[in-house]
């Protein structure tokens, strides 16, 4: 059984261990002893610290979740007093952590030091991208850190872990195995990843409320390695949800994976949107329309664009070689939904409960590959 050198990345079937790593319950490999010397610096720094710590109880005692006046001493609240928010629903905003820290020698998107994307605001006119096999090595590599980064989430999903634990060990798995955690930074998003509770539709800023039993939960993941985006979400149960959450959950993946079943080359991009709100509706939810799917890989977002909804103006035919997101939300209630002050988390209008998948594709010469597709060692899913 061959597995991935973590000095140089090159598949090995040595089974020479780093010593350290092995008394830290790690399992990380090298291809040889003269690559773990040359590489055992970086890789200790990667390796062999524990993630920051996050804020502890203490500092939350005198925070009050709905008395505004303990939110004005508070930078990430204090945009919720000066602007006013009307919440529909009861989830309310608490404070978080900085920033997390990726280290200098990491390879990092174009948008990291100024927060914008001027790669991708100028692909906008560009056609679709068809990636070659040499891309698709390296973006198949990013999809794996990605999808073991999300199934790690996955398991801390439990009543009392609050959303920035969850972020905290996302940024450091990512990280440890040389990949930059896309949504860092990108257009000034604070946090590793997203995590989108209950009502929160999409983009929800990982926080230091505790996760509550009846809870729904949206941990969306993106990772860039070697100049490749890999992007996937999922929606997860946090103790035991009512069975109209767990039917919402279902019919968003469900309709993820009809729309996929269509891909190939030839189908027109605008079809998605018809298989999926053709299924949410038939059971009788709401499907998002002013968030879509999106073109990925040396860019996080960029062309072709997918909507979720019938009847939209999609422009294309899908080529062998082009890689995109699907990624409908579908809400409980009606698809509208507003902004916090935050100028990132996305509710629902009317407070009802939005669940979400995603998956990359590939369109392949037959049909279509999930480059995010789930591992055998992935928890299954809630419903």
């Amino acid at each position: 059984m061959t597995v991935v050198c973590s000095g140089c990345e090159i598949e090995t079937e040595s089974r020479l261990k780093c010593p350290k790593c092995v008394k830290l319950g790690r399992q990380e490999y090298f291809c040889g002893q003269e690559c773990f010397t040359k590489q055992y610096k970086t890789h200790s720094e990667l390796c062999h610290k524990a993630p920051a710590p996050t804020m502890g109880a203490e500092s939350l005692k005198v925070y009050k979740e709905d008395d505004m006046q303990t939110w004005v001493n508070d930078a990430r609240l204090r945009p919720f007093v000066a602007l006013g928010c009307d919440f529909p629903g009861s989830l309310r905003p608490w404070p978080t952590t900085p920033m997390n820290v990726v280290p200098e020698h990491i390879p990092r998107p174009d948008y990291v030091e100024t927060g914008e994307s001027r790669l991708e605001e100028r692909s906008r006119a560009y056609p679709i991208h068809v990636y070659c096999e040499e891309e698709l090595t390296r973006m198949r590599a990013s999809c794996r850190i990605a999808r073991e980064a999300l199934d790690l989430a996955h398991s801390m999903c439990k009543t009392g872990i609050t959303p920035v634990e969850i972020d905290d060990a996302v940024h450091h798995f990512i990280v440890e195995h040389h990949g930059y955690p896309s949504p860092l930074n990108y257009y000034n998003f604070p946090k590793s990843c997203c995590i989108s509770v209950n009502e929160i539709v999409c983009h929800g800023i990982p926080d230091l409320r505790p996760l509550r039993d009846g809870d729904i939960v949206n941990v969306d993941i993106t990772v860039y390695h070697q100049g490749m985006h890999a992007d996937l979400n999922e929606t997860y149960a946090v103790g035991t949800v009512a069975d109209e959450s767990l039917k919402l959950m279902k019919c968003s993946y469900d309709a993820m994976m009809k729309a996929i079943a269509i891909c190939k080359p030839g189908v027109a991009y605008r079809d998605i949107g018809r298989v999926i709100e053709n299924h949410c509706k038939s059971e009788g939810f709401a499907v998002v329309r002013n968030y879509t799917g999106h073109g990925i890989g040396s860019l996080f977002h960029t062309t072709p664009t997918i909507p979720h909804y019938e009847m939209n103006k999609a422009k294309g035919l899908m080529k062998e070689g082009h890689v995109f997101t699907i990624e409908p939300m579908v809400n409980a209630g009606k698809h509208s939904n507003d902004m916090w002050p935050d100028n990132w988390t996305v509710s629902t209008l009317d407070g009802s409960r939005s669940a979400q998948f995603e998956h990359q594709i590939l369109i392949t010469s037959e049909g279509a590959e999930v480059l995010t597709a789930r591992l055998p060692t992935s928890p299954p899913l809630d419903f």
